[in-house]
């Protein structure tokens, strides 16, 4: 398997950082906390990144595994655990988050910064995939770009600012160069109820935020 993030994965915080301030850091864990994780709770990470989301899980109790088709991410996560708590015991699977069948299994289900990597229709697939790795009323959490709105200025720096990150990653991952989603109505079309949602901002404009989502039951 090819590592798309062979090259821009050992930058990755670095650039999260840089460009966002921790903002990115802020909105991956903030769906994270003892209300909506309890001990022994299984979790599962798609697309593992900088990983302290997934950290931050596994200290809550949570039985937590993480999943990265590249590599190179996935040892960068190994050496952030490693640092920074290694008492901790998280799974990680070296696969296409799209070959995990673990249909079911899941307390919740996690893609941060992660469906952004694919065209619009892969990203459908996608998360109707990890929706069906949640358990009956399983707690689905994606952070990622905010959907544009406000005035035109607000709504213009915002697809400014995205169109910037994406025209990295498409240069260096060959990630797919796409619009912003609106992953509010696709996890509501699939059938996901929408509880809660927390924003993020930069130049006091909503930049981030980080959707809850059920499964019925």
């Amino acid at each position: 398997m090819r590592d798309k993030y062979k090259y821009i994965g050992p930058v990755y915080d670095f650039l999260s950082n840089l460009y966002s301030g921790k903002n990115i850091h802020h909105c991956k864990t903030a769906m994270l906390d003892v209300e909506t994780v309890q001990k022994g709770d299984r979790v599962l990470f798609a697309g593992v990144g900088h990983g302290r989301d997934a950290i931050r899980a596994a200290e809550l109790g949570a039985d937590v595994t993480v999943v990265d088709l590249s590599e190179t991410m996935l040892r960068k996560f190994g050496e952030a655990l490693s640092a920074e708590a290694p008492h901790l015991n998280i799974r990680r699977i070296h696969s296409d988050i799209m070959k995990v069948d673990e249909v079911d299994q899941y307390d919740m289900v996690v893609a941060n910064f992660f469906l952004n990597v694919f065209d619009e229709d892969m990203m459908v697939k996608v998360l109707e995939h990890l929706i069906s790795l949640g358990k009956s009323e399983a707690k689905i959490v994606v952070g990622d770009f905010c959907y544009p709105t406000g005035n035109i200025f607000s709504r213009t720096f915002k697809k400014l600012y995205w169109y910037m990150a994406v025209f990295v990653f498409w240069l260096f991952a060959n990630n797919a160069f796409h619009k912003i989603y609106n992953y509010p109505e696709h996890m509501q079309r699939l059938g996901l109820q929408v509880n809660e949602k927390k924003h993020f901002k930069l130049l006091n404009m909503d930049c981030y935020w980080s959707i809850l989502g059920q499964k019925k039951a």
